[in-house]
């Protein structure tokens, strides 16, 4: 059976990658770390006792958010630039 708006150009195996730009992504995500990091130190229940190393882990994805996009402002691994 034929497509009646003619061939298709979308390959399913092969999609296109969406634009976006990666540097964005990133600083809302270390915003949110920083916004949980907050959460996590003004309420006492969340870092006292067992839970003592919850603050530890925004801290790490901020760490890492960080070294991310120092990493991708350099110039490398940026797929938007591609596009």
């Amino acid at each position: 059976m034929t497509d009646p708006a003619g061939p298709s150009h979308f390959d399913p195996k092969h999609p296109t990658p969406l634009p976006f730009d990666t540097l964005r992504v990133i600083e809302i995500g270390m915003v949110l770390w920083g916004l949980a990091l907050v959460v996590l130190l003004a309420v006492p229940a969340l870092h006292e006792g067992d839970r003592d190393w919850w603050p530890w882990v925004p801290v790490a994805g901020i760490a890492l958010g960080a070294l991310g996009w120092l990493y991708l402002r350099r110039g490398r691994g940026n797929a938007a630039d591609l596009a």
